[in-house]
């Protein structure tokens, strides 16, 4: 775990949507995470350079608030990591680009985001996705300014083949289900204190965002056989309120700290 990224996890889960943090609360989680205290200001300063987040001030306290881009890629996260996925509606979400060379360094950053929002690519300048968010998609070419640059659509069908081999063209489910392997077999045990529970937490979540870059989120129907992507996220969340449960008196006493 890399402090900004850390920053990013804990923003997602424990300050949502608040998007809005102590600096002491900061320093207590991420050294209870195994961070000095210098490695985290050093971590907030290049945040605040960054623009990633926005220092304020409440009296004498320091206090640091998500840019409003970041909350946007909190919030789609968010959507993506705690909701169960349902029926497959049988719509494709298709996005195609040709951005120029020129635009290189834009077109780059808005590839990485549409990993983000769940869209994969089966060949170049074509990305597809089964359940990610045209709404949210838009949002991202409107960012960008690439209006000019892009076809986004949806539809039933994409190609004439099993839409399986589509799945597998576009995502790497071998890697996914690699990691799913490990996911299935965490077991909950009983944390001593409630500090310890908020480090396998805080670990769990971590861990299972960066799955998301893996795994749309595949609908059963879209799931091919044996693929562990269902049963890692359900293993995901009884984790995830288990370790809350017993977190949430750390959490409680922290929050009050800052008032």
């Amino acid at each position: 775990m890399r402090a900004r990224s850390t920053l990013f996890t804990l923003y997602m889960e424990y300050l949502y949507p608040g998007n809005r943090a102590w600096v002491g609360d900061l320093i207590r989680w991420m050294e209870a995470l195994g961070f000095s205290e210098p490695a985290v200001r050093a971590a907030v300063s290049r945040s605040v350079k960054s623009g990633w987040i926005i220092p304020e001030k409440d009296g004498r306290k320091a206090y640091y608030r998500l840019s409003d881009r970041v909350a946007w890629q909190v919030e789609q996260v968010r959507d993506r990591l705690y909701q169960n996925v349902g029926q497959w509606d049988g719509q494709w979400r298709i996005l195609i680009y040709a951005v120029p060379e020129a635009k290189r360094t834009v077109r780059d950053r808005f590839r990485n985001e549409l990993v983000l929002l769940g869209f994969g690519t089966p060949s170049p300048g074509v990305w597809v996705s089964p359940t990610a968010s045209l709404e949210a998609a838009r949002d991202l070419v409107r960012f960008y300014g690439l209006g000019g640059y892009v076809e986004l659509f949806q539809a039933q069908r994409f190609t004439a083949g099993n839409p399986l081999e589509l799945v597998r063209k576009a995502y790497n489910l071998d890697a996914a289900q690699q990691r799913y392997r490990e996911f299935v077999r965490l077991h909950p045990f009983n944390p001593k204190t409630p500090e310890e529970a908020f480090v396998r937490l805080t670990r769990l979540v971590h861990e299972a965002r960066k799955l998301l870059f893996l795994d749309p989120g595949l609908p059963p129907e879209l799931t091919p056989p044996g693929f562990l992507g269902p049963e890692a996220h359900q293993r995901f969340l009884e984790l995830h309120a288990y370790f809350g449960q017993k977190a949430r008196p750390m959490l409680e006493r922290e929050s009050a700290a800052a008032d």
